[in-house]
């Protein structure tokens, strides 16, 4: 990833400036803190109401901060509610040592459709996207957007190749085009070209309209897992 990086970074240096400002500039960030903060409030009961069924489930930690690539090769910690279990690790290296299949699904997605690490409770909070919800902090903090790329790994990142530029050149989102276009259903190279496509062809009403589409797609649980 810091090759990635690099190369993204002297791109950007040869036009005289290290980065550029995250796509959308000021209007994107309003629309950001003013739906993040609207949903942080609205929110608030399903927020406690989740956080004691993570709590009462294993009794350990509620939140998990997993490290992941912001905009410009910033690492940040993205927030989640506790789907897995606390030595989720060494439970993922000895499933994929012992099942190969599992292995190969790994490598080519970075996901696992059944995940030996991921809790009853979360299970039902992937399934309907709950564990995202903390999120919303992310946003707030300036780490995230409500839309845009999925935040990804150091290992990913180096997936998207020459992509890799147009994923910086964003904030990562909660939601996205990726997550209103069949999520897990569709291939990461078809998932990184939604990510290019979507910073290529940034607008506000393109932002509202996967926003919209968001809320069938997460209570249909479309390619979610």
């Amino acid at each position: 990833m810091r090759d990635v990086a690099k190369s993204a970074n002297a791109g950007f240096s040869q036009a005289g400036i290290d980065f550029p400002p995250p796509i959308g500039g000021l209007l994107k960030r309003s629309f950001d803190i003013v739906g993040s903060l609207a949903g942080l409030i609205l929110l608030s009961p399903l927020f406690l109401m989740v956080a004691l069924l993570v709590k009462l489930s294993d009794r350990g930690p509620i939140f998990y901060g997993h490290k992941r690539i912001g905009r410009g090769g910033r690492i940040f910690a993205c927030l989640k509610f506790r789907t897995m279990v606390q030595d989720g690790e060494k439970v993922l290296a000895a499933h994929l040592a012992a099942n190969p299949d599992a292995n190969a699904e790994w490598l080519a997605t970075r996901k696992l459709k059944n995940d030996p690490r991921v809790t009853r409770v979360g299970q039902v909070l992937r399934k309907l996207s709950l564990d995202e919800l903390p999120q919303i902090i992310n946003i707030l903090q300036g780490d995230m957007s409500l839309v845009g790329p999925r935040p990804v790994v150091r290992d990913e990142l180096e997936i998207y190749g020459s992509a890799a530029v147009y994923y910086l050149k964003s904030r990562p989102g909660l939601t996205g085009l990726w997550q209103v276009s069949g999520r897990n259903d569709v291939s990461y190279d078809t998932r990184v070209a939604f990510d290019r496509h979507y910073v290529e062809n940034w607008s506000m009403v393109e932002d509202i309209r996967i926003i919209v589409k968001t809320v069938p797609a997460v209570w249909m649980s479309r390619g979610s897992y």
